[in-house]
């Protein structure tokens, strides 16, 4: 192997960062650089790698499929770098007890699952578990109530150590009994329905708005929480945009109906958050590791 030819750990760094946050300026605030000098860093690492491995435009950033599989090799490898110089002194087996917050579809369809079979496969922790809102657990981890949450948010915070656990897609979805009434052909037929979201920020909404600004609704129905919305999405109230993972079943069985699944929409990942220099922070990052294998469900 030419050594010369290995990438600098701090591409690495910022490599992962750039994935995590999807968003250039957000990741350079999370590891203490100038978004330019982050950006410079990529375009090194993709000259060494001879692939390009974001998609960039004016909207939004996304991992190219290069970008995609080089992620996981590169986490591992910065793990291995911070196990160089770190004395974990045998505590792999030693008891140890944290918690992990999440939004509460999120906790109910995944991490109760994730949870209980962590009681076989690492008896010795006790995980202990905290829903809210997308808010709310961000204000916990923050307060430190929780030591470590699930998240899809957009945040960059220098104090907070970030792990990539699963990209998240989303989907534009309708009843069939609503589309057969007033039936939609193009983004410009939304006027005729109400869109229905958590609340006026638009949360989901804006995964679809951003890239077809022309779509716009005749309301917006706040329903506080996206498991009511994907129950009055079924129930015909509107239009929804939601994770592909919640109505992944509804899809197969033809109790919802996709819209333009030519639109890319916007993208996010779910990533376990915590605060840096944690004392459990290797726990955590095994957490991830188990997390990340585990099919969003």
């Amino acid at each position: 192997m030419n050594h010369a030819n290995l990438p600098p750990v701090e591409s690495l760094r910022c490599f992962i960062a750039v994935a995590e946050h999807l968003n250039f300026r957000r990741a350079a605030s999370e590891i203490a650089l100038t978004p330019g000098a982050v950006s410079q860093r990529i375009r090194q690492l993709e000259s060494l790698v001879e692939a390009q491995l974001f998609d960039r435009s004016s909207r939004h950033v996304q991992l190219t499929a290069s970008g995609r599989q080089l992620l996981p090799r590169a986490r591992v490898a910065l793990e291995a770098v911070h196990a160089c110089v770190c004395d974990d002194d045998d505590t792999a087996a030693r008891p140890v007890r944290f918690s992990v917050g999440t939004r509460f579809e999120l906790g109910l369809s995944w991490l109760v699952p994730a949870a209980l079979s962590l009681r076989s496969e690492r008896p010795h922790w006790t995980v202990d578990l905290a829903f809210g809102s997308g808010s709310e657990i961000l204000d916990r981890l923050d307060a430190g109530t929780v030591d470590a949450i699930v998240t899809s948010a957009p945040t960059a915070n220098a104090r907070w150590t970030a792990r990539v656990l699963h990209e998240e897609t989303y989907v534009l979805v309708v009843s069939p009994e609503r589309v057969a009434a007033e039936p939609i052909s193009s983004p410009a037929d939304a006027v005729r329905h109400p869109l229905l979201d958590i609340d006026r920020s638009l949360p989901l909404g804006r995964y679809a708005q951003s890239v077809s600004p022309e779509m716009t609704f005749a309301d917006v129905l706040c329903v506080g929480t996206g498991a009511a919305v994907h129950a009055m999405a079924r129930a015909g109230a509107g239009i929804a945009v939601l994770p592909e993972y919640m109505v992944r079943q509804d899809l197969e069985h033809g109790a919802l109906r996709r819209l333009f699944p030519e639109m890319d929409l916007l993208r996010d990942t779910f990533r376990l958050l915590y605060r840096s220099g944690a004392p459990i922070a290797g726990v955590l990052d095994e957490l991830a590791a188990l997390l990340s294998a585990r099919p969003l469900t």
